[in-house]
C-alpha cells in the first residue's frame, strides 16, 4: 500500500492518491493503522521530486536568488531518500503494533 500510495501520490498529488485508498481501509483488519500509514506514506511521497509537493516549490520559487536547484539536482537526493523514509516508517509502523 505505501508503495502504490508514494507513486500515486507523485502522479496525481497526494489528496486525490488518499481518496483512492478510502473505500478500501475500513476493510482492512487495522484500519486506524492503515490511515496512519497512508498518512505517512502519501506526505512522504512528496520528497520524490520538485513538484512532489507544493511546499517544494514554495520554498525553491522563495529561495530562487539565493540557490538554483534543478529537478535533476533535486531527485538525486529525493529519489533515494524518499523510498529509504517509506520503508522505515512502514517498519516503525510495523514495530509500534508489536
Amino acid at each position: 500500500m505505501s508503495a502504490l500510495a508514494a507513486v500515486l501520490s507523485n502522479i496525481v498529488s497526494n489528496v486525490p492518491a488518499v481518496l483512492v485508498f478510502r473505500p478500501f481501509i475500513p476493510h482492512l483488519a487495522d484500519p486506524r493503522r492503515a490511515w496512519l500509514t497512508l498518512a505517512m506514506s502519501s506526505t512522504l511521497a512528496g520528497n520524490l521530486t520538485v513538484l512532489g509537493s507544493v511546499a517544494n516549490l514554495i520554498v525553491l520559487q522563495r529561495a530562487r536568488h539565493q540557490v538554483r536547484i534543478s529537478l535533476w539536482e533535486y531527485a538525486r537526493v529525493g529519489a533515494p531518500l524518499t523510498p529509504l523514509t517509506i520503508i522505515i516508517g512502514v517498519l516503525m509502523v510495523g514495530l509500534k503494533r508489536a
